[in-house]
């Protein structure tokens, strides 16, 4: 966005030009237009806009979209002192605040809500410092994690949390919603990379939580419970993260089936081995045909299914040698040697979700089952989709048992098929349902959101959820931090 398309006065006429023709979230009261006068005066040009195309594209994330509000102004914060000033005009006015990095989540989280200001962190994307004997990076919010793993790489590190969005996400997106990724399966998710926030309050006070060491538990751990809150408890301006080696050595490999449920087994058979992959991907067959359409490719010509392996550090030719064993005894067709091509499926892996933006016609879910549980799961998953008439791809993080299935329809008019979207609504449910029973859980990595709010009950009996309340009301007593997410 550029400071021509951001507000250039202060003025009340200004401000009434500029939001004239904008429909029905549009239109700012007269304490509205008094709150956008004292937030802009207290920030330097080019950090605020409020024309129809600005709020429109920064209204929503990537996930699917229940009732589209435009916020009042996109707001830029370029320091830790802009955001101070932010949440205090809007404490000070009961204005609700909704934080927002990249915008690549896929839950609602930082879809804007009625009578907001979204809150972008975007242009605070310093790395302030990297301490290789320490081992460890400071970061501001807006810093892409791509950008991270670059710096780090010069000193044989890397910032391990990888999601499929590592190009574009930033790294405040990745600690609001706990993010995952490909390399979890060995490393872990954000929060096992987190030491320690700043973090601005909501009533506008800095706080800084955690420490520079990799040990330590003094008092209550309120890094981790900032992980993964989604903008509901206090705004990251910091992080700081804990890098881990970089691999000297990495074989990729990939092991084509004939089916979906063979490859999850395949997966379990890799753990009784004891072998510890960085890697663990799965990909249907409907991924597979996509990802031909996309590509000019001819995978699914060689498999129905994709078991994706990669095993790094000083032992991986051993551990890969290991796993080409165990997979081949399970009937798969394997690489047998560290390939380019097995290494440029990972990448096509990373990009699996497709072009398509989620909507009510296409939902890709993010649930969770014990590792035991992948094969039974899969397996209810291919009958749902069947007996709800409703297309289904599943690509998986096997590794933790992570699955991510996308149940959709093409565009239908609802006066020939009126039930259309009730049914892709019943195999969603139906699949929560079936996960939570094999003991499992509605997000391993994308977060609540707005969208994932109709089932939290599911999980999470009353008595959990008014504890949750009850923090949230401590950290946030008016409310206006990302209202109606998360819990």
């Amino acid at each position: 966005m550029s400071d021509e398309t951001a507000l250039a006065g202060t003025s009340e006429e200004n401000i009434k030009e500029r939001t004239a023709g904008r429909g029905k979230d549009a239109q700012p009261s007269a304490a509205q237009r008094t709150f956008l006068q004292e937030l802009e005066a207290g920030l330097g040009a080019g950090k605020i806009a409020d024309d129809e195309e600005s709020l429109t594209i920064y209204s929503a994330d990537q996930g699917p979209i229940l009732d589209r509000h435009l916020p009042l102004a996109v707001v830029w914060a370029g320091s830790v002192e802009d955001v101070q000033h932010i949440v205090r005009s809007c404490a000070a006015h009961q204005v609700p605040i909704v934080t927002r990095g990249a915008g690549t989540g896929v839950s609602g989280g930082a879809h804007a809500t009625q009578g907001c200001i979204v809150l972008s962190l975007e242009r605070m994307n310093r790395i302030l410092d990297l301490n290789p004997d320490d081992e460890t990076a400071v970061v501001e919010p807006g810093v892409i994690n791509a950008d991270l793993n670059a710096t780090a790489a010069e000193h044989g590190l890397m910032y391990a949390p990888d999601p499929a969005s590592y190009k574009m996400s930033t790294i405040g997106g990745n600690v609001a919603t706990n993010a995952g990724g490909l390399r979890c399966a060995k490393y872990g998710v954000t929060r096992d990379s987190v030491l320690a926030l700043d973090v601005v309050m909501a009533d506008g006070t800095l706080m800084h939580t955690g420490h520079q060491t990799f040990k330590g538990v003094a008092g209550y751990d309120l890094t981790a419970l900032l992980v993964g809150s989604e903008g509901t408890l206090g705004i990251v301006v910091g992080v700081t993260v804990r890098l881990k080696y970089l691999p000297r050595d990495i074989h990729t490999i990939a092991a084509f089936y004939q089916d979906f449920r063979s490859a999850a087994a395949g997966v379990l058979a890799v753990g009784r081995a004891r072998v510890q992959p960085a890697i663990m991907e799965l990909l249907d067959n409907g991924t597979l045909v996509q990802l031909d359409e996309l590509h000019g490719g001819d995978l699914q010509k060689r498999g129905k299914s994709l078991l994706l392996i990669q095993t790094d550090g000083f032992g991986a030719a051993a551990e890969a040698d290991v796993v080409r064993e165990v997979l081949a005894e399970g009937g798969a067709t394997v690489t047998t040697e560290a390939s380019a091509e097995a290494e440029m499926l990972v990448e096509l892996r990373r990009n699996s979700r497709g072009v398509e933006v989620d909507d009510e016609f296409r939902v890709g879910e993010d649930i969770a089952v014990p590792r035991s549980r992948l094969v039974d799961f899969v397996a209810e998953l291919e009958a749902m989709a069947a007996r709800f008439q409703v297309r289904l791809k599943v690509v998986a993080h096997a590794g933790d048992g992570n699955l991510h299935p996308t149940f959709w329809m093409d565009r239908v008019d609802p006066t020939t098929d009126a039930d259309a979207l009730q049914r892709l609504n019943a195999a969603l449910d139906e699949s929560i349902r079936v996960g939570l029973e094999m003991g499992g859980t509605i997000t391993g990595e994308h977060g609540v959101g707005q969208y994932k709010l109709r089932w939290l009950g599911l999980e999470q009996p009353g008595p959990v959820r008014e504890l949750q309340r009850r923090i949230k009301d401590l950290f946030d007593p008016q409310g206006i931090l990302n209202p109606g997410k998360a819990i």
